[in-house]
């Protein structure tokens, strides 16, 4: 199977109106010793952008999880164009690529201006109980995940 990464998430953050981004400066915490980010930021990157996401609808993932649900990464695919170096002010650029009953696929684009693509990816997620059992989102959930910000991103 190939993943065409850039025909699935790019074209989809850059034309639609459910894109939400946040800005992220590259601290020292997060660069080796060659002064670049670790590679392993990129997810945690990614995990800014969807609270963000969630938040910029009215819903922070904290009171998602006082209802009882929540939403555990099942997958998760970066490819990495370019290195961000400490001090960058990175963009992260988050949509949601899928939503069903029982996933949610967020696509994510790390950039650093002027619009210089240095990561892209996606995650995978599913809704579960507090059991850790899976479940379906509940309705008002998958509304949400479909509407544009209600919010400044």
């Amino acid at each position: 199977m190939s993943l065409d990464v850039q025909n699935d998430v790019s074209a989809e953050l850059d034309s639609q109106a459910l894109c939400t981004a946040v800005e992220v400066r590259v601290c020292y915490g997060e660069v080796d010793r060659m002064g670049v980010a670790y590679y392993g930021n990129y997810l945690r990157w990614f995990e800014l952008g969807r609270g963000q996401y969630l938040r910029a609808r009215g819903r922070p993932y904290r009171e998602i999880e006082a209802e009882g649900l929540a939403m555990p990464v099942i997958e998760a695919y970066v490819r990495y164009r370019q290195p961000a170096a400490y001090d960058d002010v990175i963009e992260v650029r988050t949509i949601p690529q899928s939503v069903d009953r029982v996933r949610v696929r967020f696509g994510y684009q790390v950039v650093r201006s002027p619009d210089v693509l240095l990561a892209e990816g996606y995650t995978v997620h599913a809704c579960t109980g507090t059991s850790g059992r899976p479940r379906r989102f509940p309705d008002d959930l998958l509304q949400l995940l479909r509407r544009p910000p209600i919010t400044a991103a």
